[in-house]
């Protein structure tokens, strides 16, 4: 897009991102993808406690582009922020809900996109024993993703993090057991020590991608995207409106222009089992 070709693009992140968003922006879009130390973005908070993370993951996203693009001197910059927990349907199961945001001051864009997965090692324990230690290990997919060790959960006096190899986890577990008597083990979210959450993490480069090739039919501008989901898909029996997306309003943040789509999911009627009259 004319808009961006031939511009440098900072990925804002200290823990490898870029190579997953990097090669999908260049080739799409025609930037210079790099990345900088100019800004810790572990400063705005960790997954592993130490630092709190302060305000809500989006509030926490425009922080990390704003102060990455001041600390760089740039006006174009892709962020990402990363939220672990239960999952908003599936209580009984963790999700992984990534945000990410291109800005580009240059043309006043802010383009936000989010991906929320089920794909996700996310685990902790207190553990006493090695043998409790290897098997928690090998549930997360350790050595290939990383681990962290502190005495319990919100103690920081001692943190030991991206372990990944058995050797070392082993010591430090001994360390920690004759010290404190026990260990907490979690599961390291950081991107570079873990795989499944880089996967997500480009699921979601993806996702941002295709809402900035999206541009205005009034106005040319990128991110003509999802403003709002209009539940009232027909219920194939009775006809009756059902909670299912009957339509998609796109909208542009620029001139204002917005437009419905129809069956977004490509399906005009709602199968009986998601009727409220007919499966009540």
């Amino acid at each position: 897009m004319n808009l961006f070709r031939n511009r440098k693009l900072l990925v804002a992140t200290k823990h490898g991102k870029e190579k997953v968003i990097g090669p999908l922006f260049e080739e799409s879009l025609g930037v210079s993808c790099f990345t900088s130390t100019e800004f810790d973005t572990d400063s705005l908070g960790t997954f592993s406690g130490e630092m709190p993370r302060k305000d809500d993951a989006l509030t926490t996203l425009k922080k990390k582009c704003f102060l990455a693009m001041e600390k760089n001197h740039c006006d174009l910059v892709i962020a990402s922020e990363g939220s672990f927990g239960a999952h908003p349907m599936a209580y009984f199961a963790s999700a992984d809900e990534e945000l990410m945001m291109l800005k580009d001051t240059k043309n006043d864009l802010e383009i936000v996109v989010k991906e929320l997965s089920m794909n996700t090692n996310l685990n902790a324990c207190i553990i006493t024993h090695e043998s409790d230690l290897l098997e928690f290990a090998k549930k997360v997919h350790f050595p290939s993703h990383g681990l962290i060790l502190k005495p319990t959960e919100n103690n920081f006096s001692k943190v030991i993090k991206g372990i990944k190899d058995v050797t070392q986890l082993k010591k430090h577990f001994y360390e920690f057991v004759k010290e404190f008597g026990s260990v907490y083990v979690e599961t390291d979210m950081r991107a570079n020590f873990n795989p499944t959450r880089m996967t997500v993490i480009e699921k979601t480069a993806l996702k941002l991608l295709q809402a900035v090739q999206s541009v205005c039919p009034e106005c040319d501008t990128p991110g003509f995207v999802v403003s709002k989901a209009v539940p009232g898909l027909p219920c194939r029996w009775c006809n009756s409106p059902t909670n299912s997306t009957l339509s998609y309003w796109y909208s542009c943040k620029k001139c204002g222009f917005s437009k419905e789509h129809f069956y977004p999911h490509e399906k005009t009627k709602e199968d009986p089992t998601y009727c409220n009259l007919c499966n009540p």
